[in-house]
């Protein structure tokens, strides 16, 4: 597996798409910069996708803002050793807490490793990452795509990639979950690019971000 952890990797891919798919060669045009949003594996990474859950990237930003200055350092023992107040005055609805509390006692027990699982067969990486309590399919693979870098993970259930494609391509009404993970299909092994890419256009075309909040960068780009 090629790890995209750089621009280059992303300007590859990019390049590879367009060869592929001549469609998408308009969507680039108008996607403007894609970015890599890298992030380093670990807790405080899989915890900014946790927060990112099902809020805007507005709403979640902020959330993580209060979380990062409230829990600090915000790793597996700082969850675990913070009072619900702490997690009520930054915003995280209760199913949340529960998530990153099942997270954090799973991790300082040795139960998930969050940095070896990056080096795992994405399968076997999801199947460890979803076994985890409020842990979803959407919350494992956008961590496999920004913490792993992983090159070819479409998280098909995220309502602005659905949007954004629906947008690109013409489709009406927007492909849900399962033709949109169909139509992706053709963009393997770089759909963790098109992911990117589809973003990017969903922020130009309509005006805010909406890619999950991913941490803390590893790279700035």
């Amino acid at each position: 597996m090629q790890r995209i952890e750089t621009l280059e990797h992303v300007y590859q891919g990019l390049d590879a798409l367009c060869a592929a798919d001549a469609r998408l060669v308009r969507v680039r045009e108008m996607a403007g910069e894609v970015p890599l949003r890298l992030s380093e594996p670990g807790f405080r990474s899989l915890a900014s996708i946790i927060v990112s859950q099902q809020v805007s990237r507005a709403s979640a930003d902020a959330i993580f803002g209060r979380l990062i200055r409230l829990v600090d350092p915000l790793d597996a023992e700082g969850v675990l050793a913070a009072g619900e107040d702490i997690f009520r005055e930054a915003g995280l609805s209760r199913p949340k807490q529960r998530t990153l509390l099942a997270v954090a006692d799973a991790v300082a027990h040795e139960e998930l490793d969050l940095h070896h699982l990056c080096r795992l067969d994405p399968a076997e990486a999801m199947q460890a990452l979803t076994a985890v309590h409020g842990i979803g399919a959407w919350t494992a693979e956008v961590y496999l795509l920004f913490a792993a870098g992983h090159p070819d993970i479409f998280p098909a259930r995220d309502v602005a990639l659905q949007t954004a494609v629906g947008h690109a391509l013409a489709i009406d009404p927007r492909p849900g979950e399962k033709p949109l993970i169909k139509l992706a299909e053709s963009w393997s092994p770089w759909r963790g690019v098109a992911a990117r890419l589809f973003w990017a256009y969903y922020r130009e075309t309509r005006g805010r971000d909406a890619a999950p909040v991913t941490g803390l960068p590893a790279n700035p780009a």
